[in-house]
Protein backbone atom coordinates (compact mmCIF):
# COMPACT_ATOMS: atom_id res chain seq x y z
CA UNK A 1 0.00 0.00 0.00
CA UNK A 2 1.20 3.44 -1.09
CA UNK A 3 1.90 5.89 1.85
CA UNK A 4 -0.71 8.32 1.03
CA UNK A 5 -2.93 5.14 1.01
CA UNK A 6 -2.04 4.38 4.30
CA UNK A 7 -2.50 7.58 5.85
CA UNK A 8 -5.57 7.71 4.17
CA UNK A 9 -6.62 4.74 5.60
CA UNK A 10 -5.67 5.71 8.77
CA UNK A 11 -8.23 8.77 9.23
CA UNK A 12 -4.94 11.29 8.83
CA UNK A 13 -5.17 12.87 5.25
CA UNK A 14 -3.35 12.94 2.41
CA UNK A 15 0.04 14.94 2.80
CA UNK A 16 -0.17 17.73 0.18
CA UNK A 17 2.64 19.71 -1.22
CA UNK A 18 1.72 23.69 -2.13
CA UNK A 19 1.51 23.52 -5.86
CA UNK A 20 -0.51 20.44 -4.90
CA UNK A 21 -3.05 22.45 -2.72
CA UNK A 22 -2.79 25.60 -4.76
CA UNK A 23 -3.90 23.30 -7.92
CA UNK A 24 -7.00 21.83 -5.82
CA UNK A 25 -8.10 25.35 -4.63
CA UNK A 26 -8.09 26.83 -8.35
CA UNK A 27 -9.85 23.50 -9.62
CA UNK A 28 -12.50 24.71 -6.75
CA UNK A 29 -12.65 27.54 -7.72
CA UNK A 30 -13.58 26.96 -11.39
CA UNK A 31 -16.21 24.26 -10.56
CA UNK A 32 -18.24 26.42 -8.01
CA UNK A 33 -17.74 30.62 -9.57
CA UNK A 34 -17.43 31.23 -5.56
CA UNK A 35 -14.42 33.82 -5.11
CA UNK A 36 -11.68 33.13 -2.55
CA UNK A 37 -9.88 36.09 -0.69
CA UNK A 38 -7.31 35.65 2.43
CA UNK A 39 -7.04 38.26 5.02
CA UNK A 40 -6.45 38.80 8.71
CA UNK A 41 -5.79 35.51 9.71
CA UNK A 42 -8.80 34.00 7.91
CA UNK A 43 -9.37 33.01 4.19
CA UNK A 44 -12.94 33.66 2.84
CA UNK A 45 -14.80 31.02 0.22
CA UNK A 46 -17.77 33.11 -0.90
CA UNK A 47 -19.89 35.85 0.71
CA UNK A 48 -21.80 36.25 -1.60
CA UNK A 49 -22.40 33.39 -4.18
CA UNK A 50 -22.28 33.53 -8.00
CA UNK A 51 -25.84 34.39 -8.53
CA UNK A 52 -26.97 35.75 -5.56
CA UNK A 53 -29.40 38.42 -5.22
CA UNK A 54 -30.42 39.90 -2.38
CA UNK A 55 -29.34 40.27 1.42
CA UNK A 56 -26.61 38.22 3.33
CA UNK A 57 -28.45 35.44 5.43
CA UNK A 58 -30.13 37.05 8.50
CA UNK A 59 -28.38 35.67 11.92
CA UNK A 60 -28.91 32.34 12.52
CA UNK A 61 -27.59 30.85 9.59
CA UNK A 62 -24.23 30.39 10.84
CA UNK A 63 -22.70 27.49 12.29
CA UNK A 64 -18.97 27.58 13.90
CA UNK A 65 -17.01 24.13 13.45
CA UNK A 66 -13.85 23.83 15.43
CA UNK A 67 -10.86 21.35 15.77
CA UNK A 68 -10.38 21.17 11.79
CA UNK A 69 -7.09 19.04 10.91
CA UNK A 70 -4.53 21.54 9.89
CA UNK A 71 -3.94 19.57 6.46
CA UNK A 72 -7.78 19.85 5.50
CA UNK A 73 -8.79 22.74 2.95
CA UNK A 74 -11.57 24.01 1.17
CA UNK A 75 -11.79 21.25 -1.40
CA UNK A 76 -12.30 19.19 1.06
CA UNK A 77 -14.65 21.03 3.24
CA UNK A 78 -16.89 22.82 0.67
CA UNK A 79 -18.26 18.77 -0.33
CA UNK A 80 -19.23 17.92 2.86
CA UNK A 81 -20.67 21.04 4.63
CA UNK A 82 -22.65 21.30 1.21
CA UNK A 83 -24.62 17.94 2.17
CA UNK A 84 -26.18 20.33 4.24
CA UNK A 85 -27.61 22.93 2.13
CA UNK A 86 -26.12 26.05 -0.21
CA UNK A 87 -23.35 27.50 1.10
CA UNK A 88 -23.36 31.47 1.57
CA UNK A 89 -20.01 31.99 3.21
CA UNK A 90 -17.40 29.65 4.52
CA UNK A 91 -14.43 31.72 6.37
CA UNK A 92 -11.30 29.55 7.05
CA UNK A 93 -9.01 29.95 9.75
CA UNK A 94 -5.97 28.89 9.63
CA UNK A 95 -4.39 27.73 13.54
CA UNK A 96 -7.01 25.15 13.87
CA UNK A 97 -5.32 21.37 14.62
CA UNK A 98 -7.28 18.42 16.05
CA UNK A 99 -8.81 14.92 14.84
CA UNK A 100 -12.28 15.50 15.93
CA UNK A 101 -14.47 18.07 14.74
CA UNK A 102 -17.31 20.12 16.58
CA UNK A 103 -20.36 21.89 15.58
CA UNK A 104 -22.58 24.35 17.40
CA UNK A 105 -24.55 27.14 15.75
CA UNK A 106 -22.90 29.96 15.83
CA UNK A 107 -23.63 32.63 18.37
CA UNK A 108 -23.60 35.08 15.40
CA UNK A 109 -22.44 37.78 18.55
CA UNK A 110 -22.47 41.70 16.95
CA UNK A 111 -21.28 43.56 20.12
CA UNK A 112 -18.18 44.30 21.77
CA UNK A 113 -17.33 45.30 24.94
CA UNK A 114 -14.57 48.02 25.42
CA UNK A 115 -13.19 48.98 28.85
CA UNK A 116 -10.99 51.57 30.16
CA UNK A 117 -13.03 54.01 29.10
CA UNK A 118 -12.21 57.86 30.14
CA UNK A 119 -15.42 58.56 32.13
CA UNK A 120 -15.72 62.12 31.13
CA UNK A 121 -16.37 60.74 27.58
CA UNK A 122 -20.48 61.14 26.41
CA UNK A 123 -22.06 58.56 24.07
CA UNK A 124 -21.59 60.79 20.73
CA UNK A 125 -17.64 61.11 21.59
CA UNK A 126 -17.39 57.46 21.63
CA UNK A 127 -19.79 56.37 18.65
CA UNK A 128 -17.82 58.66 16.63
CA UNK A 129 -14.17 57.64 17.67
CA UNK A 130 -15.29 54.02 17.50
CA UNK A 131 -16.60 54.97 13.47
CA UNK A 132 -13.17 55.88 12.76
CA UNK A 133 -11.13 53.17 12.93
CA UNK A 134 -13.86 50.69 12.64
CA UNK A 135 -16.62 49.65 9.57
CA UNK A 136 -20.13 48.99 10.87
CA UNK A 137 -20.95 50.51 14.01
CA UNK A 138 -24.75 50.46 14.62
CA UNK A 139 -24.83 51.70 17.66
CA UNK A 140 -22.78 52.54 21.03
CA UNK A 141 -24.56 51.49 24.57
CA UNK A 142 -23.02 53.05 27.50
CA UNK A 143 -24.13 53.38 31.00
CA UNK A 144 -24.03 56.47 33.17
CA UNK A 145 -22.03 56.23 36.40
CA UNK A 146 -24.94 55.03 39.42
CA UNK A 147 -23.26 57.72 41.41
CA UNK A 148 -22.13 60.88 39.04
CA UNK A 149 -25.16 60.53 35.89
CA UNK A 150 -22.83 63.03 34.60
CA UNK A 151 -20.05 60.45 34.03
CA UNK A 152 -19.89 56.87 32.34
CA UNK A 153 -19.17 53.70 33.66
CA UNK A 154 -15.99 53.45 32.07
CA UNK A 155 -16.82 50.94 29.43
CA UNK A 156 -19.38 50.88 26.35
CA UNK A 157 -20.81 47.95 24.64
CA UNK A 158 -20.32 48.44 20.48
CA UNK A 159 -22.99 47.57 18.16
CA UNK A 160 -21.93 46.20 14.98
CA UNK A 161 -24.14 45.75 11.56
CA UNK A 162 -22.55 41.98 11.69
CA UNK A 163 -20.93 39.37 13.41
CA UNK A 164 -18.04 39.49 10.63
CA UNK A 165 -17.56 43.24 11.29
CA UNK A 166 -17.44 42.83 14.87
CA UNK A 167 -15.25 40.17 14.33
CA UNK A 168 -12.71 42.56 11.96
CA UNK A 169 -13.77 45.41 14.63
CA UNK A 170 -12.11 43.17 17.32
CA UNK A 171 -9.00 42.60 15.13
CA UNK A 172 -8.32 46.10 14.66
CA UNK A 173 -8.65 47.24 18.86
CA UNK A 174 -6.02 44.93 19.86
CA UNK A 175 -4.94 46.91 22.70
CA UNK A 176 -2.25 48.62 22.52
CA UNK A 177 -2.23 49.40 18.49
CA UNK A 178 -5.12 52.06 19.06
CA UNK A 179 -5.22 54.62 21.33
CA UNK A 180 -7.88 56.41 21.73
CA UNK A 181 -7.99 59.91 24.06
CA UNK A 182 -4.51 58.62 24.93
CA UNK A 183 -5.97 55.63 26.67
CA UNK A 184 -5.14 52.24 26.14
CA UNK A 185 -8.39 50.45 25.82
CA UNK A 186 -10.03 46.87 26.96
CA UNK A 187 -11.39 45.02 23.96
CA UNK A 188 -13.55 41.39 24.55
CA UNK A 189 -16.90 40.06 23.10
CA UNK A 190 -19.88 41.53 24.99
CA UNK A 191 -21.54 38.42 26.49
CA UNK A 192 -24.06 37.62 24.03
CA UNK A 193 -28.03 38.96 25.12
CA UNK A 194 -30.39 36.61 26.90
CA UNK A 195 -33.05 35.43 24.61
CA UNK A 196 -35.92 34.73 25.87
CA UNK A 197 -38.59 32.88 23.77
CA UNK A 198 -41.74 35.35 22.43
CA UNK A 199 -44.56 33.21 24.60
CA UNK A 200 -42.70 33.62 27.76
CA UNK A 201 -42.29 37.25 27.21
CA UNK A 202 -46.20 37.95 26.34
CA UNK A 203 -46.54 36.42 30.14
CA UNK A 204 -44.17 39.07 31.93
CA UNK A 205 -45.06 41.53 33.87
CA UNK A 206 -42.16 43.00 35.52
CA UNK A 207 -40.76 46.34 34.57
CA UNK A 208 -36.86 46.59 34.44
CA UNK A 209 -35.71 50.10 35.21
CA UNK A 210 -32.68 51.39 34.71
CA UNK A 211 -30.56 54.81 35.30
CA UNK A 212 -32.17 55.29 38.83
CA UNK A 213 -30.81 57.91 41.42
CA UNK A 214 -28.78 55.90 44.22
CA UNK A 215 -30.83 58.04 46.33
CA UNK A 216 -34.32 57.09 44.82
CA UNK A 217 -36.29 55.00 47.39
CA UNK A 218 -38.96 51.91 46.40
CA UNK A 219 -41.59 53.51 47.38
CA UNK A 220 -40.73 57.15 45.22
CA UNK A 221 -40.92 54.70 42.32
CA UNK A 222 -44.02 53.10 42.92
CA UNK A 223 -45.80 56.40 43.08
CA UNK A 224 -44.42 57.52 40.16
CA UNK A 225 -45.93 53.89 38.25
CA UNK A 226 -48.69 54.44 40.10
CA UNK A 227 -49.71 58.01 39.11
CA UNK A 228 -50.55 57.28 35.48
CA UNK A 229 -53.17 54.63 37.17
CA UNK A 230 -53.38 54.15 40.98
CA UNK A 231 -53.23 50.97 42.54
CA UNK A 232 -51.46 48.76 39.42
CA UNK A 233 -47.88 48.11 41.37
CA UNK A 234 -47.79 45.08 43.44
CA UNK A 235 -44.38 45.75 44.60
CA UNK A 236 -40.76 47.27 44.22
CA UNK A 237 -37.43 45.87 44.87
CA UNK A 238 -35.00 48.54 43.94
CA UNK A 239 -30.57 47.54 43.83
CA UNK A 240 -28.08 50.62 43.81
CA UNK A 241 -29.04 52.43 40.25
CA UNK A 242 -32.02 49.73 38.66
CA UNK A 243 -34.87 48.14 40.03
CA UNK A 244 -37.88 45.78 38.65
CA UNK A 245 -41.38 47.15 39.14
CA UNK A 246 -44.19 43.78 39.70
CA UNK A 247 -47.37 44.82 38.73
CA UNK A 248 -50.81 43.04 39.43
CA UNK A 249 -51.77 42.78 35.48
CA UNK A 250 -49.90 42.40 32.68
CA UNK A 251 -51.70 45.37 30.59
CA UNK A 252 -50.95 47.62 33.36
CA UNK A 253 -47.07 46.54 33.28
CA UNK A 254 -46.79 47.13 29.29
CA UNK A 255 -48.78 50.55 29.70
CA UNK A 256 -46.36 51.57 32.18
CA UNK A 257 -43.70 51.12 30.22
CA UNK A 258 -44.72 53.34 27.43
CA UNK A 259 -45.76 56.41 29.63
CA UNK A 260 -42.45 55.99 31.95
CA UNK A 261 -39.73 55.54 29.25
CA UNK A 262 -37.69 58.40 29.70
CA UNK A 263 -39.39 60.09 32.20
CA UNK A 264 -37.27 61.81 35.12
CA UNK A 265 -37.34 60.56 38.53
CA UNK A 266 -35.36 62.70 41.33
CA UNK A 267 -33.69 64.31 38.38
CA UNK A 268 -32.64 60.86 36.53
CA UNK A 269 -34.20 60.50 32.96
CA UNK A 270 -35.08 56.36 33.30
CA UNK A 271 -34.79 53.99 30.76
CA UNK A 272 -37.71 51.07 31.48
CA UNK A 273 -38.42 47.49 29.46
CA UNK A 274 -39.42 44.44 30.19
CA UNK A 275 -37.48 42.47 32.88
CA UNK A 276 -36.37 39.15 31.02
CA UNK A 277 -37.43 36.20 33.18
CA UNK A 278 -34.56 33.68 34.79
CA UNK A 279 -34.73 30.65 33.34
CA UNK A 280 -32.60 27.38 34.39
CA UNK A 281 -30.07 28.58 32.11
CA UNK A 282 -29.53 31.23 33.47
CA UNK A 283 -25.57 31.90 34.39
CA UNK A 284 -23.98 33.73 36.99
CA UNK A 285 -22.96 36.66 34.05
CA UNK A 286 -26.96 37.39 33.84
CA UNK A 287 -26.16 38.91 37.71
CA UNK A 288 -23.66 41.66 35.95
CA UNK A 289 -26.38 42.79 33.92
CA UNK A 290 -29.15 43.34 36.72
CA UNK A 291 -31.15 40.65 34.69
CA UNK A 292 -32.38 38.57 37.72
CA UNK A 293 -33.80 40.08 40.54
CA UNK A 294 -32.12 39.68 44.30
CA UNK A 295 -35.15 39.15 46.67
CA UNK A 296 -35.04 41.16 50.09
CA UNK A 297 -36.06 37.61 51.12
CA UNK A 298 -32.82 35.76 50.15
CA UNK A 299 -32.46 32.46 51.80
CA UNK A 300 -28.77 30.98 51.87
CA UNK A 301 -28.80 27.52 51.92
CA UNK A 302 -26.62 24.68 51.84
CA UNK A 303 -27.57 21.62 49.57
CA UNK A 304 -26.49 18.15 50.87
CA UNK A 305 -24.59 16.19 47.71
CA UNK A 306 -25.74 13.29 49.22
CA UNK A 307 -29.31 13.19 48.95
CA UNK A 308 -30.31 17.05 47.78
CA UNK A 309 -31.77 17.95 51.09
CA UNK A 310 -31.60 21.37 52.78
CA UNK A 311 -28.98 21.74 55.69
CA UNK A 312 -28.61 24.47 57.91
CA UNK A 313 -25.80 26.69 58.29
CA UNK A 314 -22.17 25.75 59.39
CA UNK A 315 -21.96 22.67 57.10
CA UNK A 316 -19.52 22.70 54.36
CA UNK A 317 -21.16 22.61 51.10
CA UNK A 318 -21.06 24.60 47.95
CA UNK A 319 -23.25 27.73 48.30
CA UNK A 320 -26.57 28.28 46.82
CA UNK A 321 -29.11 31.47 46.67
CA UNK A 322 -32.70 30.98 46.50
CA UNK A 323 -34.05 33.87 44.67
CA UNK A 324 -37.78 34.55 45.19
CA UNK A 325 -38.61 30.87 46.14
CA UNK A 326 -37.00 29.13 43.19
CA UNK A 327 -33.45 27.84 42.41
CA UNK A 328 -31.14 30.38 40.92
CA UNK A 329 -27.79 28.52 39.68
CA UNK A 330 -24.54 30.05 41.22
CA UNK A 331 -21.43 30.24 38.82
CA UNK A 332 -21.84 27.60 35.86
CA UNK A 333 -20.77 24.57 35.76
CA UNK A 334 -16.90 23.71 35.04
CA UNK A 335 -15.57 20.92 32.91
CA UNK A 336 -13.63 19.18 35.65
CA UNK A 337 -11.77 16.52 33.64
CA UNK A 338 -8.18 16.47 33.42
CA UNK A 339 -6.10 15.70 30.07
CA UNK A 340 -2.40 14.31 30.27
CA UNK A 341 0.41 16.77 29.18
CA UNK A 342 2.13 14.83 25.98
CA UNK A 343 5.56 15.26 25.23
CA UNK A 344 5.99 18.48 22.86
CA UNK A 345 2.96 19.88 23.60
CA UNK A 346 2.76 23.96 23.20
CA UNK A 347 2.01 25.77 26.92
CA UNK A 348 1.52 29.63 26.19
CA UNK A 349 1.43 32.04 28.73
CA UNK A 350 -1.46 33.62 29.41
CA UNK A 351 -3.64 36.61 31.93
CA UNK A 352 -6.50 34.70 33.66
CA UNK A 353 -8.35 37.70 32.55
CA UNK A 354 -8.25 36.44 28.82
CA UNK A 355 -10.45 33.93 29.90
CA UNK A 356 -14.12 33.68 29.59
CA UNK A 357 -16.27 33.49 32.56
CA UNK A 358 -17.08 30.04 32.01
CA UNK A 359 -13.33 29.29 32.74
CA UNK A 360 -14.20 30.33 36.82
CA UNK A 361 -16.17 27.88 39.44
CA UNK A 362 -16.22 30.41 41.96
CA UNK A 363 -17.95 33.65 42.99
CA UNK A 364 -14.33 34.88 44.43
CA UNK A 365 -12.86 34.43 40.90
CA UNK A 366 -16.23 36.25 39.15
CA UNK A 367 -15.63 39.02 41.23
CA UNK A 368 -12.23 39.41 40.62
CA UNK A 369 -12.70 38.95 36.81
CA UNK A 370 -15.74 41.72 37.04
CA UNK A 371 -13.54 44.36 39.03
CA UNK A 372 -11.01 44.45 36.50
CA UNK A 373 -13.23 44.03 33.26
CA UNK A 374 -14.57 47.69 34.48
CA UNK A 375 -11.41 49.00 35.51
CA UNK A 376 -11.46 48.67 39.20
CA UNK A 377 -9.46 48.06 41.92
CA UNK A 378 -9.65 44.31 42.59
CA UNK A 379 -11.99 43.18 45.57
CA UNK A 380 -10.80 44.30 49.18
CA UNK A 381 -12.31 41.68 51.98
CA UNK A 382 -12.20 42.41 55.43
CA UNK A 383 -13.07 39.28 57.85
CA UNK A 384 -15.08 39.77 60.95
CA UNK A 385 -15.92 37.60 63.54
CA UNK A 386 -18.77 36.76 66.47
CA UNK A 387 -19.89 33.88 68.40
CA UNK A 388 -23.08 31.93 68.72
CA UNK A 389 -25.33 30.70 71.75
CA UNK A 390 -23.70 26.96 71.58
CA UNK A 391 -19.89 28.70 71.31
CA UNK A 392 -19.36 28.35 67.61
CA UNK A 393 -17.19 30.61 65.84
CA UNK A 394 -19.25 32.32 62.52
CA UNK A 395 -17.30 34.26 60.23
CA UNK A 396 -18.93 36.82 57.72
CA UNK A 397 -16.85 39.41 55.08
CA UNK A 398 -17.48 43.04 54.26
CA UNK A 399 -15.79 43.76 50.44
CA UNK A 400 -14.72 46.95 49.26
CA UNK A 401 -15.34 47.77 45.71
CA UNK A 402 -12.90 51.07 44.92
CA UNK A 403 -13.09 52.61 41.13
CA UNK A 404 -9.50 53.73 40.50
CA UNK A 405 -10.86 56.29 37.99
CA UNK A 406 -12.80 58.70 40.48
CA UNK A 407 -11.85 56.79 43.92
CA UNK A 408 -15.41 55.99 44.80
CA UNK A 409 -16.19 53.12 47.24
CA UNK A 410 -18.38 50.82 47.89
CA UNK A 411 -18.87 48.51 50.58
CA UNK A 412 -21.12 45.53 50.64
CA UNK A 413 -22.06 42.54 53.15
CA UNK A 414 -24.22 39.75 53.33
CA UNK A 415 -26.16 39.30 56.53
CA UNK A 416 -25.70 35.31 56.68
CA UNK A 417 -22.65 34.35 59.27
CA UNK A 418 -20.82 31.13 57.77
CA UNK A 419 -18.55 28.51 60.04
CA UNK A 420 -15.63 28.52 57.18
CA UNK A 421 -13.69 31.40 55.73
CA UNK A 422 -13.84 29.65 52.52
CA UNK A 423 -17.51 29.37 52.41
CA UNK A 424 -17.90 33.21 53.87
CA UNK A 425 -16.12 34.42 51.39
CA UNK A 426 -17.85 32.75 48.54
CA UNK A 427 -21.10 34.08 49.89
CA UNK A 428 -19.74 37.74 50.17
CA UNK A 429 -18.12 37.52 46.53
CA UNK A 430 -22.17 36.10 45.44
CA UNK A 431 -23.53 39.26 47.24
CA UNK A 432 -21.78 41.35 46.24
CA UNK A 433 -22.33 40.59 42.79
CA UNK A 434 -25.41 40.51 43.33
CA UNK A 435 -25.90 44.17 44.11
CA UNK A 436 -23.05 45.83 41.75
Amino acid sequence: MHEENKAAANGCGKIRSGAQNGAALLALMEKTGYSMVQQNGQRKFGGPPPGWEGPPPPRGCEVFVGKIPRDMYEDELVPVFERAGKIYELRLMMEFSGKFIGVCVSLDNCRLFIGAIPKDKKKEEILNEMKKVTEGVVDVIVYPNATDKTKNRGFAFVEYESHRAAAMARRRLIPGTFQPWGHTIQVDWADPEKVVDEETMQRVKVLYVRNLMISTTEDKIKAEFNKFKPGVVERVKKLRDYAFVHFFHREDAVAAMSVMNGKCIDGASIEVTLAKPANKESSWKQHFNGQISPSSENLLAFPNKEDGTQKSLGKQASLSVRLNGQHSPGPPEVERSTYPIFPGIKLTPISMYSLKLSHFSSAVMHLDYFCHKNSWAPPEYCLYSTTSQDGKVLLVYKVLISSIADDSQSYFMPEKLCTTVEDAKELAAQFTLLHL
